[in-house]
């Protein structure tokens, strides 16, 4: 619809139909096409602002976090899960399931806490690896860079459809407002004229 009204820009321009009504409603359509046409800039722009600033994470998490090895104590019933996406597969990696772990922060404190382990690592006095920060608590793995860049396009491609979308609904809007004015004037017309229709030349 709004590729369509642009060319009555030119096509209906010398008409003598044409109504000033039809001109600001193909001006409408213009604005909305231009502004459609900006919206895969706007989401470029918004997905790199997004990579960019999760790379900074990335970085950060990186730094101050550090694979510690951990000895399991016991484990937690009840509380396996998977630890992704839960549309995708289950299998025997993406189990995930809690345990008791014991292990040293970096002054040589010892530290014991709940954290996750595969499902296969859950006997007591089982070596595992768990992520520490700089005071020697649990914290969750750092991300990667895939993940990071998956999120960043995921933010460009929904910005360019919420663009879109929104301009296309205050496209459609702008319009309905304009029918229902001339919807009015045409009511209003009717209405001084339409007393008077037929009468012309009877004499009454």
């Amino acid at each position: 619809m709004t590729v369509r009204a642009v060319p009555g820009l030119r096509r209906w321009r010398h008409n003598p139909l044409y109504r000033a009504t039809d001109r600001h409603e193909a001006w409408v359509a213009l604005a909305a096409l231009l502004l459609m046409l900006a919206a895969p800039v706007l989401g470029w722009r918004v997905g790199s602002l997004t990579d960019d600033a999760l790379r900074r994470t990335v970085r950060t998490q990186h730094e101050q976090r550090r694979p510690t090895p951990a000895v399991v104590v016991r484990g937690v019933p009840g509380t396996s899960r998977v630890a992704q996406d839960p549309d995708a597969p289950v299998t025997e990696g993406s189990m995930r399931t809690s345990v008791v772990a014991r292990w040293l922060a970096p002054d040589g404190t010892a530290r014991t806490g709940t954290v996750s382990a595969g499902p296969t690592e859950t006997a007591p006095g089982t070596h595992i690896q768990i992520w520490t920060d700089a005071r020697g608590r649990s914290v969750m793995r750092p991300m990667d860079i895939s993940t990071a860049r998956m999120h960043g396009v995921l933010a460009g491609v929904g910005s360019t459809l919420l663009a879109g979308g929104l301009t296309e609904m205050a496209r459609r809007f702008v319009v309905w407002r304009m029918m229902q004015r001339r919807h009015a004037r045409l009511d209003r017309a009717w209405a001084q004229v339409g007393p008077d229709w037929g009468r012309t030349g009877t004499g009454t």
